[in-house]
């Protein structure tokens, strides 16, 4: 099992969110999270991805212990084990598409040309390869989040989280970033943990998992 999750419990002053939720994801799956909002969802998906701690419970990625990494040690796991993609897709407007694709593997201390070759190709393999050279701000919506797609995968994750990945598109890009998820899945058997309330991106999965009241329902 590539990802397991036990228990997982966490209040905010005095909501408890989440109740003891266990979870599990194959190497290769395309996992889906429902629910209504309030349910606990990006929490959980947060909690599992290292931005946020749990009160209690245990979390293992390729049967490494997350839960007791800290410091340094936690900060360079997340970066090249864990690729997320967002809402908003939180490009640095400064940089082209391929340096912001860069980044996550120039922090890693990876070698700059081989880092830029491999962004290079991400982003033709997601239909990018001559919008390399432009800025966010001269990219369309759905471009821009296929670069942080790209972002996400730049140092090989063993899984992506995606926290409501298409609620910023319209629905043509939208489809077309659903597409892209199977697509990157078949082709290089990438995991994705996607939060998601479009019910056509959910039904695109291998699994979904419906979530309510800080539980995934059985």
């Amino acid at each position: 099992m590539l990802l397991r999750a036990t228990g997982i419990q966490k209040h905010y002053a005095q909501l408890h969110v989440l109740k003891g939720v266990d979870i599990s994801v194959s190497k290769g799956e395309i996992v889906s999270i429902v629910g209504s909002s309030g349910a606990g969802k990006s929490t959980l998906l947060h909690i599992l991805g290292t931005l946020d701690m749990p009160d209690s419970g245990q979390i293992f990625l390729n049967d490494i212990p997350v839960h007791t990494l800290t410091g340094k040690k936690l900060a360079a796991f997340r970066n090249t084990q864990i690729g997320f993609v967002f809402q908003f897709h939180h490009l640095l407007p400064e940089f082209t598409a391929l340096e912001n694709v860069c980044i996550p593997g120039w922090v890693a201390g990876r070698k700059r040309k081989e880092v830029e070759t491999e962004a290079a190709r991400l982003l033709d393999l997601l239909g990018l390869a001559n919008r390399m050279d432009n800025k966010p701000n001269m990219l369309s919506g759905g471009e821009q989040q296929r670069v942080a797609v790209a972002r996400a995968l730049i140092n090989k994750p063993a899984v992506v989280f995606a926290d409501e990945p298409t609620g910023n598109l319209d629905s043509k890009n939208a489809k077309e970033l659903h597409n892209l998820f199977v697509q990157l899945r078949n082709e290089l058997d990438q995991t994705f943990l996607i939060v998601t309330h479009n019910e056509e991106l959910a039904t695109m999965s291998n699994r979904v998992l419906h979530m309510k009241d800080g539980l995934i329902l059985p």
